[in-house]
């Protein structure tokens, strides 16, 4: 898997992720701020359609070469800012890791789809989306993901933490 600069959304964090957003196999689902592909790459196989947006060179190039080492084939990858794309796709549900121009995107989501979830790493991030959702009776829930994995330490185990994440679910009016 290549990966553009940035970390990439941890698996742990997918999972949770699209765990709130209960998918369909006839749902058309956004990755914004696709970056590596990885959330498109997961979900491809539990939905019909995914449109994989992000707006930088290296991150279009790592979302396509991704898919292709995978071998999927129902993922559209869209270079652009989501803020202008979105309105001219039909979506059902969206996955949100970049977080330029987020009051935009978010309105956007909140008139085409129930089902939505923002990930965010800074706390101006999340204060921010849950603003947003809390004013328009989209909020439903917010929760913070902290991973951390095993490492060798003197012949035994320690746990590194990875940094931790928010995750702002949004949708119908809560």
């Amino acid at each position: 898997m290549r990966y553009p600069r940035g970390t990439p959304t941890q698996p742990e964090i997918i999972a949770v992720a699209l765990s709130k957003l209960d998918l369909k196999p006839d749902d058309v689902f956004a990755d914004i701020g696709c970056g590596s592909g990885s959330v498109s790459i997961s979900v491809a196989g539990l939905v019909q359609l995914v449109h994989a947006i992000d707006n930088r060179n290296e991150a279009i190039s790592a979302t396509e070469d991704n898919i292709k080492e995978f071998g999927i084939n129902n993922i559209k990858v869209i270079k652009g800012e989501a803020s202008e794309l979105l309105a001219d796709l039909y979506i059902d549900c969206a996955f949100v890791g970049g977080s330029g121009n987020l009051e935009k995107v978010l309105e956007i989501l909140m008139e085409k789809t129930r089902r939505f979830v923002v990930s965010a790493v800074r706390v101006e991030t999340m204060a921010e989306a849950l603003r947003i959702m809390k004013q328009t009776n989209k909020f439903k829930e917010l929760i913070q993901v902290q991973v951390s994995r095993g490492s060798e330490l003197a012949g035994g185990t320690m746990f590194k933490h990875e940094n931790p994440v928010f995750l702002i679910v949004g949708g119908k009016e809560c």
